[in-house]
């Protein structure tokens, strides 16, 4: 091989680098533009929702004789369903729900370094066994163990909660004089429109936090699987305070789309409780999402 051969060959290979690195280049911002465009459609679709009035749904709450909302959007917002938009516009206390955001707060404050670290229990009855032990992120974000959330909440502290909670522009951004039950007993409240805003921002990657405490977040949710679906979830239940309500939110994914749903209720005695998930699921099976 000569010289111009061999200096041929290495511009060839020169070339063939720099346009794979230019054809990654593109590929990234068709994403980055992709996401962007998904966002939008984020907001414009909660706009919509308030406009829709869905009878399956409000069959279902006066069925069970419940009074409260439900709000079952898809990921691009071109088709919403809801019951009560009057009550889904309104804010309340998320009680449990906050579990998903404050798992990322306390990660991204380091007020606990990931998972896997434990936090001793101090041998005294919760009022609950599944919470009298030693917890972590795996056990105590399905557990919805409240304890384990109040010591990660005095180490976080409330300046750096306000300051996280306006960047996530989660609900009024509020927490109050208590910091270890702001979200149970406080002034943070969020609307189950705002709840669905927020996890779609949390299926898009779309919070402020590092891709693999999002993925973790999103893994924890898991409340079951199949071959056709998997739901991802948390429950809620203010019971600190006079006028008890009660959450379920979450998100649905399917071979054809994902949904998510927020649903808020007044609990008026302890046996109102499984109408969170049971109103949910048999939604999404009228609807035929799973």
């Amino acid at each position: 091989m000569s010289e111009s051969d061999i200096n041929n060959t290495s511009f060839v290979g020169r070339v063939r680098v720099a346009h794979s690195k230019l054809v990654e280049r593109i590929k990234m911002k068709f994403k980055v533009w992709s996401s962007v465009c998904i966002a939008c459609l984020i907001f414009v679709s909660l706009g919509a929702i308030a406009s829709n009035e869905d009878n399956d749904l409000k069959s279902l709450f006066v069925d069970n004789n419940i009074d409260g909302t439900m709000v079952l959007s898809n990921l691009n917002g071109d088709v919403n369903y809801i019951h009560n938009k009057s009550r889904a516009a309104k804010r309340y206390l998320p009680a449990s729900t906050f579990k998903l955001p404050n798992t990322l707060i306390a990660l991204q404050e380091a007020a606990i370094s990931n998972e896997k670290e434990v936090i001793k229990w101090d041998g005294k009855d919760k009022g609950w066994e599944p919470w009298n032990s030693d917890q972590t992120l795996e056990t105590a974000l399905p557990k919805s163990c409240v304890w384990f959330y109040q010591v990660l909440a005095e180490r976080v502290g409330n300046q750096r909660y306000l300051s996280q909670l306006k960047m996530l522009d989660y609900g009024n951004a509020k927490t109050g004089p208590e910091l270890s039950t702001f979200w149970l007993d406080g002034e943070l409240a969020i609307s189950a429109m705002e709840q669905v805003e927020f996890l779609k921002k949390l299926y898009l990657d779309f919070l402020p936090y590092r891709k693999e405490n999002l993925e973790l977040v999103k893994r924890l949710m898991i409340v079951e699987q199949s071959d056709a679906y998997t739901i991802r979830a948390k429950t809620g239940w203010a019971m600190r305070i006079a006028n008890q309500h009660g959450w379920y939110v979450g998100y649905v994914e399917t071979k054809s789309d994902i949904w998510f749903f927020a649903l808020n209720m007044d609990i008026r005695s302890k046996s109102d409780a499984k109408y969170r998930k049971k109103i949910v699921m048999d939604v999404l099976k009228r609807k035929r999402i799973i």
